[in-house]
């Protein structure tokens, strides 16, 4: 049986998104940042931390057309009125708009991940069609956080 396209692999997708946040706001905003709510980088337990991004994968449609939802989450610690989580809430949400094209949508390079480090760069790649930002909320624990929904939108060869 042959292998699945580069573009329909689990994998490409989310080593590319993951790729994307990293440049873009760990490496380039200095903003401590997750994929996974159970890992302990960065230390959120300790308090130590009172920024951060947490980056959930959700629901993925694998299709000529793709769709992947992000449910991208924007928290701080020590803010008493939420300014904080506002500045934080501009960063990330600079990088899921684009104004300088005319349909005001970002775009995500999509790669091909190996194990040995190297990225090649795939044809298309991810468009972010919407992003529908929730409410601030407050955490029992005093953090405020809010979610950014980004619905991505992808070619893929299935």
């Amino acid at each position: 049986m042959p292998d699945l396209d580069a573009t329909a692999k689990e994998a490409n997708v989310r080593d590319s998104i993951k790729k994307y946040f990293v440049d873009s706001l760990h490496t380039g905003e200095s903003v401590h940042l997750s994929f996974d709510k159970y890992l302990s980088t960065p230390d959120i337990r300790s308090k130590s931390v009172d920024r951060w991004v947490t980056v959930n994968f959700g629901e993925m449609h694998m299709d000529v057309m793709g769709s992947h939802m992000l449910n991208i989450f924007c928290c701080t610690r020590s803010d008493g009125e939420g300014f904080k989580l506002a500045q934080l809430r501009d960063k990330v949400y600079k990088y899921l708009v684009d104004n300088t094209k005319t349909d005001g949508m970002a775009r995500i390079p999509f790669y091909r991940s190996r194990a040995d480090g190297n990225w090649t760069l795939l044809d298309g790649g991810f468009i972010v069609q919407s992003v529908i930002e929730s409410q601030q909320f407050e955490a029992d624990d005093g953090t405020k956080y809010k979610v950014l929904t980004a619905n991505l939108r992808f070619s893929s060869k299935v």
